[in-house]
Formats: C-alpha cells, structure tokens, sequence
C-alpha cells in the first residue's frame, strides 16, 4: 500500500512538473541566444543581428565630436584698452596756467575719477561736453578731449585710464569653483583664464563638458581638449555665458553579468570589454561567453556601412554578437566602441538552464517523497 501510495504521488508530482515547467517555463534573466537570432532580419524579424568583426569595429567607431567652430574660434582677443558701455574710466587733466579750468588753487591738475560710460557709450567732460567713449581706446578718447579743450586752455595734457568696470562681463555658472558674472580684463579675456579665474572646474575632468552660449548659438567642448588644442581655447566675448556640466552618456547591462544596472560614462570612449569590467565582468556561474550582444539603434549611414548596403532609410535596430572564445574575440570587445543609450545583453549559458530543469524536477521528486511519507504515516494510523 505504502509502495504504490509513493508511485503514484511520484507520478503525480512528475506530471505536475513537467505541466508547470511546460506552461511557465523556467526563470531566466533574459531571452535565449537562439531567441535573439529568430528576431533578425535574415529569420523575418526587426533588427539586424551582426557578428563583431573589423569591419564592424572600424565601421561603428563614432566618438561624439565635441568643439567650437569657426564662427567661435577665429575672432580675436577683446582689446582690453577697447571702452564698452558700463566701463568706468578715471581722467586726469593738466593746464599750463595759473587760472585754471579745473584745478583748485595752487594746483596744475585736477582728476576725474569714476566717470561711467552710459548705455549709449558716452561720457560727459566739462567744458568738453558729451564724448563717444564705447569702442574708442583711451588713447583716442585722450585726443578728442584734448582738441576740445585746447580752445579752452592752452596746451592741455590728458590722461584716460580704463578702470575695472562691469562693461563687457561673462556669466560662469554649473559645476565652476565660483559661479558668478566676471569681468572681461586683460589676463581673463580667453576661454582657459577666465574659467581659472572662476576657481576652476568642480567635477572630473574626465567627463567634464563646457558649453559656450553667444547669442542664439551654444556649442560645446570637452575641458580636456580645451588644454590638449590651443585652438578651442577661444577668445571670449561681452555677454557669453559658460556652463559646465558633467557628461550625461550612459548605457544599461543586463543577463548573466556581474552587476545589472545603468552606468554613465566614465570617460570619453569605451569599448565593451571595459563596458562588462566596469560591472564585474562575466558571471561565471552562469554566462555564456559566445552570446555577448550590444543592442542599438543606428544611424542610417552606418547601419548602411556596417551592412554594406545603401538602400537602408532612417535608424535601424542592430543586435552586434561579440563571442568571446573566438581567438580574437577579446580584441574585438576591447576595440568595439560602446555608445550612448546601448543596451549591453550577456545571455546564459545552456547548462544553466538545465540545471535549472534539474533542479526543478528534483524538488518536485522531493515533493512527490514528502507525499508518500504522509500517505505512509495516515495508512499506518
């Protein structure tokens, strides 16, 4: 009785595994390697899935190009002795006599400090009335009050001084060690100074970006090659607005990986190798190192030039395999370049699965042994 009670709870827990495993399926962190080939193209899907070679590394090798164009790059240097509305000048003038225009008694000189630059670029000088001051040097400006005086008093001698003033200014704001609106003077009038003078940049530098706004137009380069090219360190112009901020790239990893997560780029460029190192690398109790896929959509002319074609419109799905145990299929992962928002997919390896049918089915033998000792124990009673 005990015997065939077992049989049948045996039978009975085998049946119901094989109905449960055959219903559900087994959990898994992802689809199967064979799973991701039946969606390709070539087998009546929608992305394209293509082994990494070469050809392919070199053909999907696109770094963000990051710089100022010409129209930012080939102006010069704001002349620091150049007058701008706001600034403040400082005049000194002498008179030869002894009935001076402007001197007090007993004196030669007299000085005008703080004389302010209007909106509309003027100074007032008495008896010299209303100059253009803005876009003038302040030599020129030192030869119209001169002319205007010499009718006034003989042989007048000029001095104009650009004191520091807040005509032609640039606004530093993000991850700057000062944030604020600084004044464009002869050692910050480039791009370099001026962001030293602001304390620097608050962030790695690895990932650092720097935009420039001027007017309608921003464009943006990376801190490091502000350094590595002299000519992206531009000549800064009244009204420029210089944000920092960090890189914003990032791709996702997930399967039989170390880590599952989203990781932003720690540097400019990287490759799938340092892509799965910067998660732990393979699993190795479960991954399989053939079916290492990078999903992406991509752009149509390098979908066109990876598939060797010219009649693909628009982006494309692309599903690139990276094999691993090929012998240079290490070379491959570390030169295939990993881009912003790529999905990086490491499937299991086929033994998993199994042993997860395994051990499925023992636990359902396991089950079935659990029922007979009961059924044994209510006989006995």
């Amino acid at each position: 009785m005990t015997y065939l009670t077992f049989q049948r709870a045996t039978k009975l827990a085998l049946a119901a595994s094989v109905a449960l495993l055959g219903a559900c399926g087994l959990p898994r962190s992802g689809p199967t390697k064979s799973e991701i080939f039946a969606g390709s193209v070539q087998e009546e899907g929608d992305a394209f899935v293509i082994s990494v070679s070469d050809h392919v590394t070199r053909a999907t090798a696109l770094v963000p190009s990051l710089g100022f164009s010409d129209s930012f790059r080939k102006i010069g240097l704001v002349g620091s002795d150049v007058i701008s509305p706001g600034d403040t000048l400082g005049l000194t003038i002498w008179e030869n006599v002894d009935d001076a225009l402007f001197a007090g008694q007993g004196q030669n000189f007299t000085s005008l400090e703080e004389v302010q630059v209007d909106g509309a670029g003027f100074i007032f000088v008495p008896y010299a009335g209303r100059i253009k001051a803005s876009g003038n040097s302040p030599e020129a400006i030192r030869k119209i009050i001169t002319d205007r005086l010499k009718d006034q008093t003989p042989d007048p001698q000029v001095q104009v001084r650009r004191l520091a003033g807040d005509g032609a200014t640039v606004s530093l704001v993000g991850a700057v060690g000062g944030q604020g609106v600084y004044p464009i003077e002869r050692p910050t009038r480039t791009f370099s100074t001026m962001l030293a003078n602001a304390g620097g940049v608050a962030i790695e530098t690895e990932v650092a970006q720097i935009s420039v706004l001027r007017g309608k137009k921003r464009e943006t380069v990376w801190f490091q090659d502000l350094y590595q090219n002299p000519e992206m360190d531009i000549a800064l112009r009244n009204g420029d607005r210089i944000l920092v901020e960090t890189d914003t790239r990032a791709f996702t990893v997930m399967g039989a990986a170390g880590a599952q997560t989203r990781q932003n780029f720690p540097t400019q460029t990287i490759s799938a190798i340092e892509a799965l190192a910067m998660v732990g690398g393979l699993s190795s109790a479960s991954a399989d190192p053939t079916g290492v896929f990078v999903f992406r959509n991509e752009a149509e002319a390098i979908a066109n030039l990876v598939m060797g074609r010219d009649d693909l419109q628009g982006a494309q799905r692309m599903v690139y395999v990276l094999d691993l145990t090929q012998p240079n299929g290490m070379f491959q992962a570390r030169d295939f370049v990993i881009r912003d928002q790529d999905t990086v997919y490491v499937t299991e390896a086929p033994f998993t699965q199994w042993n997860k049918t395994i051990a499925a089915m023992t636990g359902s033998l396991g089950s079935a042994q659990t029922l007979a000792n009961q059924a044994t124990s209510l006989s006995g009673n």
